[in-house]
């Protein structure tokens, strides 16, 4: 398991560092923008330049999981991110879930590896 939990941490930090920088620089190949609620949703995100500290964050969550440092903290960052790419993937273009949930399911194997980090908050008395 620790060794599954450390490529998963190395898959995860590469993924969101590159699909984090190509937020600012733009170097992967977009397809077609989508018709309808999914593009609309889309455009008022890069006009509101809502991507730029969502890239932020997914650089600054990728380098914590590649250094192997302050894990805990990059896992906190990263699941709302996660959690809005699968509401708008399940919510919105279901055909294309298969990255989010992939990402997801590397959170979690990563999650269960530092789960003792997050025990006190699973306490009902503090």
């Amino acid at each position: 398991m620790k060794i599954a939990a450390a490529i998963a941490r190395y898959l995860l930090g590469l993924m969101f560092v590159v699909f984090g920088a190509n937020m600012f620089f733009s170097f992967i190949p977009q397809g077609p923008m989508p018709t309808g609620l999914p593009g609309d949703f889309m455009v008022a995100m890069f006009k509101a330049h809502y991507f730029y500290p969502v890239g932020a964050v997914m650089i600054l969550s990728g380098v914590l999981f590649l250094a192997n440092r302050f894990v805990p903290l990059a896992l906190v960052f990263l699941g709302p991110v996660l959690v809005n790419i699968l509401l708008f993937h399940i919510l919105m273009l279901p055909a294309t879930i298969g990255m989010g949930l992939f990402a997801t399911l590397l959170w979690f194997l990563v999650f269960y590896q530092h789960r003792a980090a997050f025990a006190p908050l699973f306490r009902a008395k503090a």
